[in-house]
Order: C-alpha cells, then structure tokens, then sequence
C-alpha cells in the first residue's frame, strides 16, 4: 500500500470490524464506533510577524464518549488532514477503554509547520484555534493534551485561553501543563515511561533478560528520548535513533543523555550531529531495517509499511506512536514470527498520567512523582497481562487482543446505557 493509498481511518475501521468478528458480535453491536460523535472543522487566520495574514485548517474530532469525557491530544503538523483526526480519535477510544480509564477518544490537529512558525505565531495559532473549539471543550467534555510538535507551553496558552473567556481559572480543560500551573511533573515523560514499562513486562514474561539488548528508535521528540533514556538506564544498549533529518548508528551504543542535550529545546536536527567515537550517518529506512532485538517506532503513522515489513530484522517491536504498522505489513510480520506490541497499549502512558494530573486538578490536590509512576506502572501492567491472556486463550496476534479487550468493555457500556432516545 502507498502512502498516497494509505488512509489511517479505513485501517481502523477494518481492525474494528476484525476483533469484533473475533468476539462473536454483530455489527449492529459496533457499527457506532465506526463513525466519529462530532467532527469540528475550523478556519485559523492570523497575522504573522512580517504582517502578512496566513490562514491554517484546525480540526476537533469527538469519536466516542460512552465510557467518559472525549480526551486527546493536540498535533501541529504539515501532513494533519481529517482522516489522520479521524483515525487517532478512534484509537484514543480504544486505548483509554483497554487501560480501563473513564475517558472516550477525541483528536485534534492543525495544519502548519510550526518548524516554520515563530514563537509569536504559535502562540496566536494556539489562542485562535482554542477559541474556535471552547463550545465543545471543557473539564467535563473534551480535554486536549500535547501530541507531535505541542508541548506544556501550548497546552498553557490553551488554559488560559479558555480560562479568560470563562473568566475564572480552570486548570483541568487541558493536561500535559507546566508543574508550576498545576501540571504532572510526570506526564511530560510519561508516554516514552510506558513504552519502557512495556518492554519490562514483555521481557519478563518471555522470562529474557534485558541486559545489552540492542534497541532502535525511530523518532527522537519526546517519547523516543524518553524512552531510549529509561531503557538505557537498564542496562538496554540503544544502538540507533533518528529525527526527520536522519539517523544516528553506533553498534557499541549511543550516548543518548549526550544526544538529548545536543537536541535540546531548540530542537536542533541530529544531521548536525557531530562524533567521532564510530557513531555513523544513516536514513530512516535504513534504521527500520537494521539487524537488533527491539525496534521502536516513535515517529508518526505509516512507517513500517508491506515493503519495510519484508526487511525488517528484529525480534520485538513495540509500537510507541500511533498506527506506525500497516495491515498489511502486520500479516507479513505475523508469518515471520516478529512480535508487535500494539500502540494502544505501549504508548499508553500518556494519557494514563494526563488522567491522573485531570484528577488531582478536579480534586485541586498534587501527588508525588513516585505515587503517579507507580500507578502508572500498575495500570499499563494490569492491560498487559488481560492483553496477553487474550492473546493465548483466543490465539490471536497481541494487536487483535488488545483491540479484543478494548472494545469488549466499550460494547459491554453501551448496551447497559443504551442508545438515546
């Protein structure tokens, strides 16, 4: 499948209606799920600092609130259109109802290059877009939270936008914000935390050591820094990263606190990178496909297609950004035995500790880092295990098992609540 044929919302939907035939229901059991609650398109225009006026498509997309209030993030993107809002929604519904928190999926997206953007213009972008989706926001309703190219500065002027045109505080319409506004320390890194947490429960389980397994990671924002730090930390040799300017490849292991610093929060390209211990130059395509244990993809959806899948030479890949295997390339990897840690679990984290810092601002109470992760860790491994009984018990792959156990509990709700009228 090409990236022009590729549509992120159809593969949903075939993966839907693929583990609802595996649960034995109907389709009038799930055909609700297939098309999004309330879909908000909206115009952004601005003034950018040389004067000129620039207008931006936003997008809200509320796929399923059964199970609670819509949450999802917020990506800045180039490539962002309906379908990919579309499509990251309705994983948003699947994953909060496998960790079994009490949210529904939502998405929202700009199109722009904030790569292009001034700090001036994001913040404009940010207030206007904000303004344009508060009637379907709100503590109750719709929380946004970070997503690629947003950070707990976007998520502030997010609350306080809404907070001015509400004319009182209200620190809960958004997660993901600064400690300092009643933020989670813990959920910047959360996301990248739950990918390591997965990997641990996965080793563990295949009773494998993670002593000096060798781990690419695709995508070096946030969640792949994150996550290629934690693993190190236990003892994990992360032989490969990359951003969208290349690849970085050193057999004997990376220095990534080294490569974290040299990135920084300028977000400089690791193309300019420059070391001189054996570390070497390579492509994204070429990382996908190197000889290693674990593959991590991190970046966005669509990486591993059919054609990546045929070459690829690891063991274990666990997927930390959204929709990153096709279906076709998960039957390929299926027949060779490589086994995938789906995204609505190993990227989960998320959105468990935005859940946790949405609680303690309802309650206007903080907890302790330590009490956040370890209820993270709790959380994500309690998935894990009903994930992998599934996996056994109806023999099929991880991903149609967590999709099996996520969608169970969503059917289960709405036929105790009904449908209105």
């Amino acid at each position: 499948m090409s990236n022009e044929e590729y549509n992120p919302y159809q593969e949903l939907l075939k993966t839907i209606n693929e583990a609802g035939q595996q649960l034995g229901l109907t389709r009038d059991d799930y055909k609700i799920l297939e098309k999004p609650d309330r879909e908000l398109k909206v115009s952004i225009p601005i003034e950018k600092d040389d004067g000129s006026v620039e207008v931006f498509d936003g997008y809200r997309v509320q796929h399923c609130n059964s199970r609670g209030p819509y949450k999802g993030g917020v990506r800045y993107h180039p490539k962002v259109d309906i379908d990919e809002i579309r499509a990251l929604a309705g994983w948003m519904t699947l994953k909060c109802s496998l960790v079994d928190i009490p949210y529904g999926g939502a998405k929202g997206g700009i199109q722009c290059d904030p790569g292009q953007l001034s700090k001036s213009e994001l913040k404009k972008i940010t207030r206007r877009y904000t303004t344009m989706i508060e009637p379907i926001i709100g503590i109750d309703k719709d929380i946004p939270a970070p997503d690629v190219n947003t950070n707990a500065q976007i998520m502030s002027w997010i609350y306080d936008t809404y907070s001015m045109i509400k004319g009182h505080n209200i620190p809960g319409i958004v997660t993901g914000k600064p400690r300092i506004i009643e933020g989670c320390l813990a959920r910047e890194g959360a996301t990248g935390r739950g990918v390591m947490i997965t990997v641990e429960n996965l080793f563990q389980k295949l009773d494998k050591d993670l002593e000096d397994i060798k781990i690419a990671v695709q995508g070096f924002g946030n969640v792949g820094q994150v996550a290629a730090k934690l693993l190190e930390e236990k003892g994990c040799r992360i032989v490969a990263v990359s951003d969208v300017s290349c690849g970085l490849y050193n057999e004997d292991g990376l220095d990534i606190n080294e490569l974290i610093e040299f990135v920084g929060s300028d977000r400089n390209y690791l193309k300019e990178f420059v070391n001189n211990n054996g570390t070497k130059k390579i492509t994204n395509g070429e990382l996908l496909r190197l000889d290693i244990d674990v593959l991590i993809p991190a970046a966005l959806e669509n990486q591993i297609t059919a054609e990546v899948a045929l070459d690829i030479k690891t063991d274990f890949i666990v997927e930390a950004a959204n929709g990153p295997t096709t279906r076709e390339a998960d039957s390929i990897l299926a027949e060779r035995d490589i086994t995938i840690m789906p995204d609505i679990l190993a990227n989960a984290g998320g959105v468990i500790v935005s859940y946790f810092e949405w609680v303690q601002n309802k309650e206007a109470s903080r907890w302790e880092d330590d009490e956040t992760n370890k209820k993270l860790r709790n959380l994500l491994t309690k998935a894990f295990k009903q994930v992998w009984e599934t996996y056994e018990e109806q023999q099929v792959s991880l991903r149609m098992a967590a999709y099996m156990v996520a969608l169970n509990r969503i059917i289960e709700t709405k036929k105790i609540r009904g449908i209105f009228p």
